[in-house]
Order: C-alpha cells, then structure tokens, then sequence
C-alpha cells in the first residue's frame, strides 16, 4: 500500500450541494427554496424562533439588572504605583488622582481611582483617592503612608432584613410636640 492509495471510506465525505445548475440537477432554478415567501430570500430567518415551541428566551426567567447609578472606578494597583515612583513618573510623598492623572497612570474619564494591593509596594505614600481595598490600606500602611479616602459609602440600616426609612423632617416635627404634650399633661 502507498500513499496513492489512501482513500476514504465511501460515503464519509459527501459532495456539495450545487444550486442552480439547471433542471436535471433537482437544485435548479429556486435552489431547493421553493416559490417565493420569506423562506425563499436571502438572509432571512426568525432569530430564536423553534417552530412554534416556547423559545428558550421565553421558558428562562428574567434576572438580574443594570443599576444606572453604579459607581465606576479606575483601578490603580500597588505593583503600578511602585513601578510608576521607581520611573521617576510619580513622586513619593502626597498622591492624589491629579497626580496619578500626570503620571498616565490613570486617565480621569471615571468616577475616581480605587487603589486594589496587587503587588507590593515600599514607597511611602500619602494617597488621597475615591476608595482603597482593606489590604491596600493595611499595605500603604505598613510602610508608614496614609490613605484617605474620599467617596462616601451608602450606608442602609436594616432592622429584621428590613430596610429603614429615614424620618423626614415633618415627622420629626410632630414627634417633638407629641413629647411635649405629654410632659404638660
């Protein structure tokens, strides 16, 4: 046997189908789509459709969604900072985003910088940024640096999983003369 003689078994690879090619094919003239209909032109097909079945895009339930007031932070990790004093780019002392912006470490198009402790860090540093991760901070401060940070956290008091309305100032108003009917009376 040589390579010559190397073939295939029969039936494993399938000529194509030739459309168009006249009668006598069986593909001509409609090429196997029949008479008009939107089955018939080219590109056309329901995406999802599965003949009249519940498509999966409707069996599946809804979940999740976008918060529109989502805060998006550049993120600055310890290695990059390091890198970027080390380069002479960013000098040691008091960082804030400004100098981060100067140094191309950032480049001020979010909502601030969130320093994240990828890597190590042996500069001391006062950074004042939008948010820092906890071992960011414990790093930063390990070596004698200070970490401000700046964005205010959204806090929500829950009492039994529920959330608690703050009072509005109208109902303050009336629980104050409530009190001081009661201490007349």
């Amino acid at each position: 046997m040589r390579l010559n003689q190397l073939s295939d078994k029969s039936g494993a690879r399938r000529p194509r189908k030739r459309l168009g090619r006249g009668i006598g094919s069986g593909l001509g003239k409609t090429s196997g789509r029949g008479h008009k209909g939107f089955k018939s032109r080219s590109g056309s097909r329901v995406k999802g459709f599965e003949g009249g079945q519940m498509p999966i895009y409707r069996r599946l339930p809804k979940f999740g969604f976008n918060n529109p007031t989502r805060k998006s932070f550049e993120i600055v990790n310890l290695d990059r900072l390091q890198a970027a004093i080390d380069s002479g780019k960013l000098q040691a002392g008091d960082v804030d985003e400004g100098a981060l912006k100067k140094a191309g470490l950032v480049n001020g198009s979010k909502d601030g910088v969130r320093v994240l402790a990828k890597g190590k860090i042996s500069a001391k540093v006062n950074l004042n940024v939008a948010g820092a991760s906890a071992p960011a901070i414990n790093a930063i401060e390990s070596v004698g640096g200070t970490v401000v940070v700046t964005a205010k956290k959204k806090t929500v008091q829950r009492k039994g999983g529920k959330k608690i309305k703050p009072l509005r100032k109208k109902d303050n108003d009336i629980s104050l003369e409530s009190d001081s009917l009661d201490v007349e009376s």
